[in-house]
């Protein structure tokens, strides 16, 4: 089984970053894909970036141009730095763990942007 563990949330103000870090532990795939998910409140849980095991990477409309999601195999470190943040941004981020045999979560990191 992986085990997820999410960090870097806060509080910050419009305008302002932060950078969200997701660290894995356990057997960790070469050929799994991370990605980064969030949930505000009365919303559904929604794709915010995904980094395939190739470095590939996808963006929610919502957030290209300001988030970049990367990875460090060798730590087994999954990133979310997040610019420009804007009030709607504000929400649980969630990671998430996916190989050909099973997908994990992490138990979230709260967000919230001030205006």
């Amino acid at each position: 089984q992986v085990g997820l563990v999410e960090s870097g949330g806060g509080m910050v103000q419009a305008g302002g970053s932060l950078r969200l870090s997701c660290a894995a532990s356990g057997t960790i795939l070469s050929s799994s894909a991370m990605s980064w998910y969030r949930q505000a409140p009365g919303k559904r849980r929604e794709l915010v970036a995904l980094i395939s095991s190739g470095g590939s990477t996808n963006y929610a409309d919502s957030v290209k141009g300001r988030f970049t999601i990367s990875r460090d195999n060798a730590k087994n470190m999954v990133y979310l730095q997040m610019n420009i943040l804007k009030p709607e941004d504000t929400a649980i981020y969630y990671c998430k763990y996916i190989d050909a045999f099973q997908s994990t979560w992490g138990q979230g990191t709260q967000v919230t942007v001030a205006s």
